[in-house]
């Protein structure tokens, strides 16, 4: 017999991709999500999952049953909202995932403006080492560096930046700037940890001189700025990040450009609640201001 409930332990494991954290997120011993799993596949008379170690991972027929289960998800939280009168009130929580760099030098400066105005909503800003996915519920919005192709996502581009080379007056001084992208292989670079990479647009030392590596890295794009800025060595920064600062000058300015863009990313079922559309609105403004100010194209 088929039990609607055993879905959300079906999309717990899905997400996870393991039974011990999604019991645990559940609050339910592993031993019931795995006999709950079993009997959902029975009734389904489907295998849902291959496990391959610890891990997981989802059958194709699994992966179809996933669809339909964010689906169901969905509509399931969208009743919740009209019922309890949440589309319209501007209270309640709204995590929203971040780069870093967007988030300290775009987002930051609008929220203190932001709450006074909306003191009834509550905001998680994660910057981590990876986007939280909002298809998969880990994140209400996401700001993204690439467009995902998922279903069930309202996509919106927010702006184009650059990044340009960067090194401290005190560097340029010691030892000279660069004429010249060949240059640059007598120079220190800053960048990121290719193994910490948390997006591919991430990976654009090639773009700059082909064969190029960083020799001090960070998963950090604050902790590169400030190497940068102590005269460690040249570093790829976005402008948005860099330009204005000072201590920092822009390093062949004509002869290498990268081009970037950020992508809005909301669930579908999420994007008509009050507070979502509030907080998309202060994204799009802090964009605005940051393009008025030549830093992006908005």
């Amino acid at each position: 017999m088929f039990d609607w409930d055993d879905l959300r332990i079906f999309l717990a494991v899905a997400r996870m991709k393991r039974v011990a954290p999604a019991a645990r997120a559940l609050g339910m011993d592993a031993t019931t999500v795995g006999r709950r799993l079993a009997r959902l596949s029975a009734a389904l008379d489907a295998d849902l999952f291959e496990q391959v170690g610890a891990d997981r991972i989802l059958t194709q027929r699994g992966a179809a049953l996933l669809r339909h289960a964010e689906s169901v998800e969905g509509a399931a939280l969208a009743a919740v909202a009209d019922i309890k009168g949440e589309r319209h009130s501007l209270s309640g929580l709204v995590r929203l995932s971040v780069a870093e760099g967007f988030g300290t030098a775009i987002l930051a400066p609008g929220i203190p403006a932001f709450h006074q105005r909306h003191p009834d909503i509550d905001i998680d800003v994660v910057a981590t080492s990876g986007f939280l996915n909002p298809s998969k519920r880990e994140a209400d919005m996401a700001v993204m560096l690439a467009r995902p192709q998922r279903a069930h996502l309202l996509v919106e581009k927010l702006a184009d930046y650059g990044l340009h080379l960067y090194a401290s007056a005190a560097y340029l001084g010691r030892y000279g700037a660069p004429r010249g992208r060949s240059d640059l292989s007598d120079h220190v670079l800053i960048g990121y940890v290719p193994d910490h990479l948390f997006s591919p647009e991430l990976d654009y030392l090639d773009e700059v001189q082909v064969g190029a590596a960083a020799r001090l890295r960070s998963s950090s794009i604050g902790i590169q700025r400030r190497m940068v800025q102590e005269g460690a060595g040249i570093g790829i920064l976005p402008d948005f990040f860099a330009a204005d600062d000072p201590t920092l000058v822009k390093i062949l300015g004509e002869e290498v450009e990268i081009r970037r863009s950020f992508w809005l990313v909301t669930h579908s079922d999420m994007a008509r609640l009050a507070r979502i559309e509030a907080v998309a609105d202060l994204i799009r403004a802090q964009v605005r201001r940051t393009a008025e100010r030549g830093l992006m194209t908005g």
